[in-house]
């Protein structure tokens, strides 16, 4: 029986194509950050700090305690103080990249629909941002948190893994107290949402946006749409 329905944000539940958003947020960052570090160094410093938050895997050690141990180590700079800074700019100057992001119509009827159904809703993005930038961009999607009573939103403050580590997805079903085949993954990505959720024994819904045949290692439900997840959702609770 399905029980969870755990859902990617970015191209998700939200139309934000990282190709797009990222040379955006990296440049309006890397501005903020010169009072701390010249711009291309501070970059460097992120990606590297945010590389280690995706290889670590310890229980121990939340991804934000990852990201600001390696950014301090590596900078000398003291982590209290940049990540009150930082804070900040989430706060403010991240809401200007609203515009790079597209509302989906038909996402917040589908998480309400999973929800009047007495599912639990997860947000099972990326953990590599602080909670208050997944908010966000919930929020710009039509998704804000106040409105929706979602089980888990996943956040470099509240989790100990990152995608595509199987990890992620299994410290999720921990949390949310939920059996793998009891939850249902959908997600955009191949290799970050599918693969390492189908690993653990979750059931995967793969959102091929722009038609693409399913890769030859694995046969899952997929669809273009969200109407399509909606469709195979109601017809796994009959």
């Amino acid at each position: 029986m399905l029980k969870a329905v755990l859902f990617d944000l970015d191209d998700t539940l939200l139309g934000n194509d990282m190709d797009r958003f990222l040379p955006s947020y990296f440049a309006l960052l890397g501005e903020f950050a010169e009072k701390y570090l010249p711009r291309d160094q501070f970059l460097r410093e992120l990606m590297t700090s945010t590389e280690a938050m995706i290889r670590d895997v310890d229980p121990a050690l939340s991804n934000r305690e990852v990201f600001w141990q390696t950014f301090a180590q590596r900078t000398g700079l003291d982590a209290v103080e940049l990540e009150t800074f930082f804070e900040q700019f989430y706060r403010n100057d991240f809401h200007q990249l609203r515009d790079r992001t597209e509302k989906r119509p038909f996402a917040a009827e589908l998480v309400q629909f999973c929800l009047d159904r007495n599912l639990k809703v997860v947000v099972a993005t990326n953990p590599l941002f602080p909670l208050i930038a997944i908010e966000a961009r919930l929020a710009w999607g039509g998704l804000p948190v106040d409105q929706f009573n979602f089980a888990l939103v996943t956040a470099y403050e509240n989790m100990h893994a990152a995608k595509p580590q199987p990890a992620y997805y299994s410290e999720i079903l921990d949390k949310i107290g939920c059996a793998p085949e009891e939850a249902l993954m959908v997600g955009n990505d191949w290799e970050a949402d599918i693969l390492p959720a189908h690993s653990v024994g979750i059931q995967t819904f793969w959102l091929s946006l722009n038609g693409a045949p399913l890769p030859a290692e694995l046969q899952v439900p997929n669809g273009r749409t969200l109407q399509d997840v909606h469709t195979f959702i109601k017809s796994h609770l009959a």
